[in-house]
């Protein structure tokens, strides 16, 4: 007989920021699945609630935190044995929460840099995580020559595939050339450039996308991408004047962060 289609769940998940940029990771309490597994802390969503008022409960039920606002992320579903969930990921920066932590069920936490975490074991659907918030929010280069963190505090490089060093986070690849950048690569370091809908799907296991907005067309389609939840780090890039003006509208709507142009900057 066909298996039955199980339920999807949905499940808010906050990332909480401290000042010094560290995230925090909290244990799954005795009695839970996953018992003694570590996560961002979430839970799901009840029914009349919105995704931001699940995520400010579950903050003062487990950890006594209350959270004052929240930026929403990545999209991803996740397939555990005993529950198929819709996860919604928020980045909850520092000044956007209040309160000491409480072990509210008796579980453990403790603050990571998301480049470089030491607990484990992690749960299966957050450890990938880490890496993705590991990229700067705020970078600057060309597609000719590839990126860097704005940021003096980040030594992170970009740099196209064909041309890299050894020196790099990244490699900065086109679409329509990521199987031939598989075959040299880790499918986790590459970069792809895209700001086609269409190519989308071809993505999913690749770090972060760039997406280049050169006019009002390429906007909108970024938006309407967006609407639909992405799983993976989603970049624009674009001129700094662009930046300035979509930021705000991109960040609600879910990018990671943005690229500045600068081979098209005005002298």
């Amino acid at each position: 007989m066909p298996q039955t289609q199980r339920t999807l769940v949905e499940v808010v998940v906050g990332i909480l920021y401290r000042q010094d940029g560290a995230v925090l990771l909290s244990s799954r309490p005795a009695g839970k699945p996953y018992a003694g597994y570590w996560e961002f802390a979430g839970g799901k969503v009840e029914s009349g609630e919105t995704l931001f008022s699940a995520l400010q409960r579950e903050f003062q039920e487990e950890l006594g935190v209350t959270i004052l606002g929240a930026t929403p992320w990545l999209t991803k579903i996740h397939d555990y044995e005993h529950a198929r969930v819709h996860l919604h990921f928020f980045r909850v920066g520092a000044g956007d929460w209040q309160g000491p932590l409480q072990a509210r069920e008796g579980q453990e936490w403790c603050w990571q840099q998301a480049n470089h975490y030491t607990v484990s074991p992690m749960l299966p659907a957050n450890a990938a995580l880490l890496t993705a918030l590991s990229i700067p929010s705020d970078l600057s280069g060309s597609l000719n020559t590839g990126f860097q963190a704005s940021s003096s505090e980040h030594d992170f490089r970009v740099q196209p595939w064909r041309a890299a060093e050894k020196r790099y986070q990244g490699l900065l690849v086109a679409s329509e050339e990521l199987g031939l950048a598989q075959q040299h690569y880790p499918v986790t370091q590459i970069w792809a450039v895209c700001n086609n809908v269409q190519q989308w799907p071809l993505l999913q296991d690749v770090a972060a996308v760039v997406w280049p907005v050169n006019n009002e067309a390429d906007n909108q389609a970024l938006l309407a991408l967006l609407h639909e939840g992405v799983s993976i780090p989603v970049l624009p890039l674009a001129t700094k004047a662009m930046v300035e003006q979509h930021r705000v509208f991109w960040c609600q709507a879910g990018i990671h962060g943005c690229i500045v142009d600068d081979t098209l900057q005005v002298a």
